[in-house]
């Protein structure tokens, strides 16, 4: 029987949800790794046994978990995140340049085809990859030669928070920076360029030609077309038809254009989802309504999806890595909130049930669809 196992990551532990594929009961497992902040966790696509999990502390660092029982049992694997050579400085908030220096592991993501590959983004934001299952860490230090000197923090910390693999094409991938930008390889990670042209960022670059400085949030693409990206940028909802060649606004009649998760249909390339929030500074939804945004033209048009989501005194943030989909035949839609609840809808949008109420603060939400 198909079903879904959704993992969760928050502010004091890690759980894992699962259901058949009416998604209407569930059964809830954890906290694993209690206590610790878990920022991402993501199951492999070629075993889909395989879980990563990113465990972080301010007391004891940073731990790499793997999982090859679905999250059953969890073991420690390799923890040294070093990076290539000498790495130089960037800016800091002030302008200055500062050291790099490693604080933590924002995303996994494994490879689509080889079990025992998966990449990691950083903070301080670098790019490093693992090819025996987690055990050792090698930096992608092409990345930080893309004007890395003039990278600087976003509010959260100048993290590597966005991973994409093309499917079609193994030496194809995308990343983004807070706040540095998106960049795109096409030779394996080895050489890296910035892609945004078309983004606006008036309020933290003057030069609207620069290529680096600008606050992305998130970046989806569908399987079937990894050309056509999607963004969430602080603000502006944004879309190329070509590789982040160049980008175009697609806000439309959103009520703000300011959020940070952005989704893709499973079987519906022009259909996407955002979650507007009032400001950069009140991150909460507009009036307190939490409202997810549907877009079934590929952006411009959107719709407001309501139905079993509260519409007033609702003031939590959804996070950037906080929203996921499924691949069942009816797509379901996950999102968590910073007020410990995790939503489903199992009909695209249409409607949504809450699974779990009460958990720590949402940072991550990945789903992988079983059969």
């Amino acid at each position: 029987m198909k079903g879904v196992r959704v993992l969760v990551g928050t502010r004091k532990g890690a759980f894992i949800l699962t259901s058949d594929e009416k998604r209407a009961k569930w059964d809830v497992s954890g906290p694993h790794f209690a206590g610790w902040e878990i920022y991402h966790m993501k199951g492999s696509a070629v075993n889909p046994n395989r879980i990563y999990a990113s465990q972080s502390s301010g007391w004891f660092g940073q731990l790499i978990q793997r999982s090859d029982d679905g999250g059953q049992t969890w073991e420690p694997v390799g923890n040294e995140f070093v990076y290539d050579g000498t790495p130089g400085t960037h800016q800091f908030f002030d302008g200055t340049q500062h050291p790099w220096e490693f604080k933590r592991v924002w995303h996994l993501e494994p490879s689509l085809v080889e079990a025992d590959t998966v990449f990691a983004g950083v903070e301080d934001a670098a790019m490093f990859k693992s090819v025996d299952g987690g055990k050792t860490w090698q930096e992608l230090p092409g990345l930080r030669s893309a004007k890395g000197h003039l990278w600087q923090p976003g509010a959260g910390g100048m993290c590597l928070h966005t991973i994409l693999l093309d499917p079609g094409n193994p030496n194809r991938m995308y990343v983004a920076i807070s706040a540095a930008g998106a960049f795109r390889t096409d030779d394996g990670g080895q050489t890296w360029q910035p892609i945004t042209q078309g983004l606006n960022s008036p309020f933290e670059l003057p030069d609207p030609a620069a290529e680096v400085g600008h606050c992305v949030h998130n970046i989806a693409l569908h399987r079937s077309r990894p050309d056509v990206l999607f963004m969430q940028k602080h603000w502006d909802v944004m879309r190329s038809d070509n590789a982040g060649d160049m980008w175009h606004e697609i806000s439309g009649n959103l009520p703000t254009d300011f959020g940070f998760p952005i989704a893709v249909h499973a079987h519906e390339p022009e259909t996407i989802y955002v979650v507007p929030i009032k400001s950069d500074s009140e991150h909460y939804p507009p009036e307190g309504k939490l409202r997810v945004y549907r877009s079934r033209t590929g952006g411009n048009e959107w719709e407001a999806l309501t139905n079993g989501l509260p519409q007033e005194n609702c003031f939590v943030n959804i996070l950037r890595d906080a929203m996921a989909v499924d691949r069942l035949d009816s797509c379901g839609i996950y999102f968590g909130t910073t007020g410990g609840q995790v939503y489903v809808s199992a009909d695209s949008g249409d409607s949504w049930q809450a699974i779990v109420h009460d958990l720590p603060a949402v940072l991550s939400v990945e789903v992988q669809t079983l059969s």
